[in-house]
């Protein structure tokens, strides 16, 4: 009787599983490779989004029916569409060093970096907005019109995207600062936990160059042709 009910205490414990090294680098693997994949998918994503406005432009600018593509030169507030160009692109290009002196690194750097950039990201946000109270045309008036609009919304989305993304990367990294110091910094620890954060701070400053250049695209559209 002792034999079976030992038997039966055995079965009713539940079963220990431990995993081996190379399953948790496997593990690891995987999840920094999702944050590669997912960030280039965003990207993908917000690419077929501007894609479909780049089309609608030019083919409302090539058949221009009833000569109301742009009738009269209408141009939104130039001054404005340049301060805003300028605000993104800065702040993406800050975003771009701050993840290289990270590499290099320097947490700080990229801390200092980064929330200017979310700072910069803020009043480009701000800047469209305004652009909008300020345009001498109203939506739908004519093809040029219609599609500034379009484009003055998703821009907004995606710098809205952009600086959500960075200052929640920001935020984790004050967060994260207690870690272990013989293991290093979130910019040097070999950790599980620095892998995937630097896995993505990486694909989050790919995404604020995807803006600066989408910026630079549809300002040109917009402002210079």
């Amino acid at each position: 009787m002792s034999g079976d009910n030992a038997v039966t205490d055995t079965a009713d414990k539940p079963q220990m599983f431990t995993e081996t090294p190379e399953e948790r680098e496997f593990e690891l693997r995987a999840a920094v490779g999702a944050y590669w994949s997912g960030g280039r998918l965003l990207i993908g994503m917000f690419t077929f989004l501007f894609a479909s406005l780049a089309f609608a432009y030019f083919y409302l600018r090539s058949n221009n029916a009833g000569q109301l593509w742009r009738p009269g030169g209408i141009t939104a507030p130039t001054g404005i569409g340049g301060a805003i160009f300028a605000v993104a692109v800065a702040s993406s290009l800050l975003a771009i060093y701050g993840q290289g002196r990270l590499r290099s690194g320097s947490t700080l750097d990229w801390e200092v970096s980064g929330w200017t950039a979310v700072l910069g990201g803020l009043v480009a946000i701000g800047l469209q907005i305004w652009q909008l109270t300020q345009l001498p045309f109203f939506p739908g008036s004519s093809g040029y019109a219609s599609c500034f609009i379009g484009w003055a919304v998703m821009n907004i989305m995606l710098l809205v995207s952009g600086v959500y993304w960075l200052e929640t990367n920001l935020a984790l990294c004050i967060r994260l600062r207690r870690l272990d110091a013989e293991d290093g910094t979130l910019a040097t620890s070999v950790g599980p936990v620095a892998q995937l954060f630097r896995a993505n701070v990486e694909s989050c400053t790919y995404f604020w160059g995807f803006m600066a250049v989408v910026g630079g695209l549809f300002w040109v559209f917009f402002y210079l042709i």
